[in-house]
Protein backbone atom coordinates (compact mmCIF):
# COMPACT_ATOMS: atom_id res chain seq x y z
CA UNK A 1 0.00 0.00 0.00
CA UNK A 2 2.75 2.46 0.90
CA UNK A 3 4.68 1.69 -2.29
CA UNK A 4 1.54 2.28 -4.38
CA UNK A 5 0.91 5.64 -2.66
CA UNK A 6 4.55 6.60 -3.17
CA UNK A 7 4.38 5.79 -6.90
CA UNK A 8 1.15 7.77 -7.24
CA UNK A 9 2.75 10.78 -5.55
CA UNK A 10 5.76 10.43 -7.85
CA UNK A 11 3.48 10.40 -10.89
CA UNK A 12 1.65 13.51 -9.65
CA UNK A 13 4.96 15.28 -9.06
CA UNK A 14 6.12 14.17 -12.49
CA UNK A 15 3.02 15.70 -14.08
CA UNK A 16 4.01 19.11 -12.70
CA UNK A 17 7.57 18.70 -13.95
CA UNK A 18 6.37 17.59 -17.40
CA UNK A 19 4.10 20.64 -17.61
CA UNK A 20 7.08 22.86 -16.81
CA UNK A 21 9.25 21.15 -19.42
CA UNK A 22 6.52 21.45 -22.05
CA UNK A 23 6.31 25.15 -21.22
CA UNK A 24 10.06 25.51 -21.80
CA UNK A 25 9.71 23.72 -25.13
CA UNK A 26 6.84 26.00 -26.14
CA UNK A 27 9.00 29.03 -25.32
CA UNK A 28 11.83 27.61 -27.45
CA UNK A 29 14.19 27.11 -24.49
CA UNK A 30 15.37 23.71 -25.71
CA UNK A 31 18.60 23.67 -23.72
CA UNK A 32 16.84 24.11 -20.36
CA UNK A 33 14.12 21.65 -21.39
CA UNK A 34 16.73 19.05 -22.31
CA UNK A 35 18.57 19.53 -19.01
CA UNK A 36 15.31 19.30 -17.07
CA UNK A 37 14.45 16.04 -18.83
CA UNK A 38 17.85 14.59 -17.98
CA UNK A 39 17.40 15.63 -14.34
CA UNK A 40 14.02 13.92 -14.18
CA UNK A 41 15.53 10.70 -15.55
CA UNK A 42 18.09 10.68 -12.74
CA UNK A 43 15.68 11.81 -10.02
CA UNK A 44 12.89 9.37 -10.82
CA UNK A 45 14.54 6.42 -12.58
CA UNK A 46 18.17 6.63 -11.38
CA UNK A 47 19.50 6.31 -14.94
CA UNK A 48 20.39 8.74 -17.67
CA UNK A 49 18.25 9.10 -20.79
CA UNK A 50 20.85 7.33 -22.94
CA UNK A 51 20.37 4.12 -20.95
CA UNK A 52 16.72 3.98 -22.04
CA UNK A 53 17.42 5.25 -25.56
CA UNK A 54 19.61 2.21 -26.16
CA UNK A 55 16.86 -0.29 -25.36
CA UNK A 56 14.90 -1.26 -28.49
CA UNK A 57 11.17 -0.55 -28.30
CA UNK A 58 10.32 -4.26 -28.63
CA UNK A 59 12.45 -5.11 -25.58
CA UNK A 60 11.49 -2.26 -23.26
CA UNK A 61 8.99 -4.01 -21.01
CA UNK A 62 10.86 -7.33 -20.92
CA UNK A 63 14.22 -5.77 -20.05
CA UNK A 64 12.93 -3.23 -17.57
CA UNK A 65 10.51 -5.51 -15.72
CA UNK A 66 12.65 -8.63 -15.81
CA UNK A 67 16.23 -7.42 -15.68
CA UNK A 68 15.93 -4.09 -13.86
CA UNK A 69 13.01 -4.74 -11.48
CA UNK A 70 10.90 -1.86 -12.73
CA UNK A 71 7.22 -1.69 -11.83
CA UNK A 72 4.28 -0.54 -13.93
CA UNK A 73 4.61 2.79 -12.12
CA UNK A 74 8.20 3.13 -13.32
CA UNK A 75 7.09 2.26 -16.84
CA UNK A 76 4.42 4.95 -16.73
CA UNK A 77 7.00 7.50 -15.61
CA UNK A 78 9.29 6.43 -18.45
CA UNK A 79 6.38 6.66 -20.91
CA UNK A 80 5.83 10.27 -19.84
CA UNK A 81 9.52 11.02 -20.23
CA UNK A 82 9.60 9.50 -23.72
CA UNK A 83 6.56 11.62 -24.55
CA UNK A 84 8.25 14.84 -23.47
CA UNK A 85 11.44 13.84 -25.33
CA UNK A 86 9.30 13.33 -28.44
CA UNK A 87 7.81 16.79 -28.01
CA UNK A 88 11.27 18.32 -27.63
CA UNK A 89 12.63 16.48 -30.68
CA UNK A 90 9.66 17.52 -32.76
CA UNK A 91 10.06 21.17 -31.72
CA UNK A 92 13.72 20.95 -32.75
CA UNK A 93 12.75 19.56 -36.16
CA UNK A 94 14.13 16.09 -35.42
CA UNK A 95 11.13 14.19 -36.73
CA UNK A 96 12.70 10.72 -36.88
CA UNK A 97 13.87 11.00 -33.26
CA UNK A 98 10.47 12.30 -32.27
CA UNK A 99 8.72 9.37 -33.95
CA UNK A 100 10.94 6.88 -32.10
CA UNK A 101 10.22 8.49 -28.74
CA UNK A 102 6.47 8.63 -29.42
CA UNK A 103 6.49 4.95 -30.38
CA UNK A 104 8.36 3.97 -27.20
CA UNK A 105 6.00 6.09 -25.13
CA UNK A 106 2.93 4.52 -26.73
CA UNK A 107 4.32 1.02 -26.25
CA UNK A 108 4.78 1.64 -22.53
CA UNK A 109 1.44 3.39 -22.00
CA UNK A 110 -0.41 0.59 -23.78
CA UNK A 111 1.43 -2.02 -21.71
CA UNK A 112 0.60 -0.25 -18.46
CA UNK A 113 -3.02 0.20 -19.56
CA UNK A 114 -3.32 -3.52 -20.27
CA UNK A 115 -1.57 -4.66 -17.09
CA UNK A 116 -2.97 -2.27 -14.51
CA UNK A 117 -6.24 -2.80 -12.72
CA UNK A 118 -7.14 0.89 -12.48
CA UNK A 119 -8.71 2.98 -15.21
CA UNK A 120 -7.07 6.30 -15.98
CA UNK A 121 -8.78 8.83 -18.22
CA UNK A 122 -5.48 10.74 -18.39
CA UNK A 123 -3.63 7.65 -19.61
CA UNK A 124 -6.35 6.97 -22.19
CA UNK A 125 -6.13 10.56 -23.37
CA UNK A 126 -2.34 10.37 -23.62
CA UNK A 127 -2.54 7.11 -25.61
CA UNK A 128 -4.95 8.73 -28.05
CA UNK A 129 -2.83 11.89 -28.35
CA UNK A 130 0.36 9.92 -28.98
CA UNK A 131 -1.35 7.72 -31.56
CA UNK A 132 -2.46 10.86 -33.41
CA UNK A 133 1.05 12.35 -33.22
CA UNK A 134 2.58 9.15 -34.62
CA UNK A 135 0.13 9.15 -37.52
CA UNK A 136 0.86 12.79 -38.35
CA UNK A 137 4.61 12.29 -38.16
CA UNK A 138 4.51 9.21 -40.38
CA UNK A 139 2.65 11.22 -43.01
CA UNK A 140 5.20 14.07 -42.81
CA UNK A 141 8.24 11.80 -42.80
CA UNK A 142 6.91 9.47 -45.47
CA UNK A 143 6.77 5.68 -45.52
CA UNK A 144 10.29 5.12 -46.83
CA UNK A 145 12.06 7.24 -44.21
CA UNK A 146 10.94 5.68 -40.92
Amino acid sequence: MYQKDYILRMIEMLADLIAGILSLIKKGDFQRASQAIENVFYDFLKQDAAFFDNIPREDLTTKLLGEHNFTNGHLEILAELFYVQAELSEAQGKQNNSLGYYEKSLTLFEFVEKETKTFSAERQSRISLIGDQISKLKIRIGPDKN
